[in-house]
């Protein structure tokens, strides 16, 4: 059986005519099709994990060319997050109903569109209409082209190997952003980290129709529109809250108002979920051990090692004063240890379980950002520490995260894995939108509010406490609930 007739087969997932695969049977080496397959999608979730960051390094540029105040800059961002982390579970299970090819290829189209507009944005109303089209054409992107992944590849090695270079390029794609944004930024202008998506979603849109078969399950449920609005409401309260919250603390009405909202919003959802025939989110499938807390994981592995990246930036600008561009070069080695963890990953799987690995990583991740409490304010001695602390700890939540996509994807038929899918890019999405400004707050609160040097470092340390102890967190996560027969997570 073929990989395309895979991921359009029956409902109960990959069979064969004397019944369904086990997990971990099938074919281990991929086939030129499949690689060919592969390259398709993974380009595709490098340029989307490349746009998170991208124009981070850019924001006072693109203040100073297009008029922001210094207060509504911050909006260039937040209309991005806020699209993108809403809409996730929403559009993934629309990926469900019409089929995920079509979403993917469609949301691909939306987000070269919308590059172009932003690169060539001359007013504040436009550009952030553009970012709000690029968060609207991630959140559709992402799960689809997760759930092609999943679908494409059978249960065991394969889908081990291809999520594990998933997650190494997705994690190294956040991190390319920070550097490309800067080189673009200070070698041409802002508006190249816009204009650099358009060849890219061109060339997938132009290859994919021939490459990827579509995907979607055999038994097609109705979509739940009430379920969709509150839960798709619900996080749009709390991405908003925190952020305000990161901004300008969590006693600000806006902040405690959006966070109120979320949580009704997001309980209003749990009881429709319990009413209606064709559910979102069947809470059957929430009660999965290995899908409820893999996805907590997703969510944790998320927030620590983005905002890290946020905490040690405004370390090495504002304590040790590098430039904005030496700043983003510095995470490259950050960027190697992502990638040499998802190439560890797939064969530490095999070896051993996915408990395992992600204990293993959450403890390496953990002693590395610890080491960074023990930054200094000298250069010399702080590179010294900082360099391989943070190559090591993102080895280790490399393979945290290659272990949550595992756990919160496997065992599930074809016609849960939209829903999966969803629910694994909303974590990552979620946590990636909520890392900096829950770390902001810290930081804020620890005494950073003075800008001075010295301020900046008390509250980069005091956040990489607590970036510290929500690992950890993690690691308990996995090992008390997530331990199955053999070690392997257990539904």
């Amino acid at each position: 059986m073929s990989i395309t007739e895979r991921a359009s087969g029956p409902a109960t997932g990959p069979s064969t005519a004397a019944g369904p695969l086990p997990a971990g049977s099938g074919p281990r080496r991929l086939t030129g099709r499949s690689k060919l397959v592969l390259a398709v999608l993974l380009v595709a979730q490098f340029m989307l994990a490349v746009d998170f960051s991208i124009l981070n390094v850019a924001l006072p540029a693109i203040g100073d060319g297009l008029g922001f105040s210094l207060a509504d800059l911050q909006w260039v961002a937040t209309a991005f997050a806020l699209s993108a982390a809403g809409f996730t579970l929403f559009f993934g299970r629309i990926g469900d109903l019409i089929g995920r090819k079509r979403i993917f290829i469609g949301s691909l189209g939306l987000l070269g569109v919308a590059s172009l507009i932003g690169g060539l944005a001359t007013s504040p109303e436009v550009l952030l209409a553009a970012r709000v089209a690029q968060g609207l054409a991630t959140a559709a992107a992402t799960p689809a082209g997760l759930s092609l992944l999943t679908t494409s590849f059978p249960e065991g090695p394969l889908r081990q190997k291809a999520l594990g270079i998933d997650g190494a390029l997705m994690s190294a794609g956040f991190t390319t952003g920070a550097i490309l944004g800067g080189v673009l930024t200070d070698l041409l202008s802002w508006r190249w980290a816009f204009f650099v998506n358009v060849p890219v979603a061109l060339a997938v849109v132009l290859v994919a129709p021939a490459v990827i078969k579509e995907s979607r399950p055999a038994v097609r449920a109705g979509l739940d529109l009430p379920g969709a609005l509150t839960v798709t409401l619900g996080l749009l309260g709390l991405v908003y809250g925190m952020t305000q919250a990161g901004e300008y603390g969590w006693s600000h009405p806006h902040a405690l108002a959006g966070l109120g909202a979320g949580v009704l919003l997001l309980a209003a959802f749990v009881l429709i979920e319990r009413t209606v025939t064709a559910p979102l989110v069947p809470l059957g499938t929430l009660r999965r051990r290995n899908v409820a807390w893999g996805n907590l994981l997703g969510l944790l592995a998320f927030v620590t090692e983005t905002s890290l990246v946020y905490l040690l930036t405004l370390y090495l600008q504002k304590t040790l004063g590098f430039s904005p561009l030496a700043a983003g070069v510095s995470f490259g080695v950050l960027g190697a240890g992502t990638v040499v963890g998802g190439l560890l990953a797939p064969g530490l799987l095999a070896r051993t379980s996915t408990v395992t690995v992600l204990v293993a990583g959450g403890l390496v991740q953990a002693v590395f950002t610890a080491a960074l409490l023990f930054l200094g304010t000298t250069t010399g001695a702080s590179l010294a520490l900082l360099l391989p602390a943070t190559f090591f700890g993102g080895v280790g939540n490399m393979l945290v995260i290659v272990g949550f996509m595992v756990t919160a994807t496997s065992g599930l038929p074809d016609i849960e894995q939209g829903l999966a899918t969803g629910l694994a890019s909303m974590s990552q999405q979620v946590g990636i939108t909520l890392g900096t400004p829950v770390m902001s707050a810290v930081v804020t609160a620890a005494g950073a509010g003075a800008a001075t040097a010295s301020a900046v470092h008390r509250g980069v340390t005091a956040a990489i406490a607590v970036n510290t102890a929500l690992v950890l967190l993690g690691v308990l996560v996995a090992a008390l609930f997530l331990r199955g027969r053999a070690g392997r997570p257990s539904e």
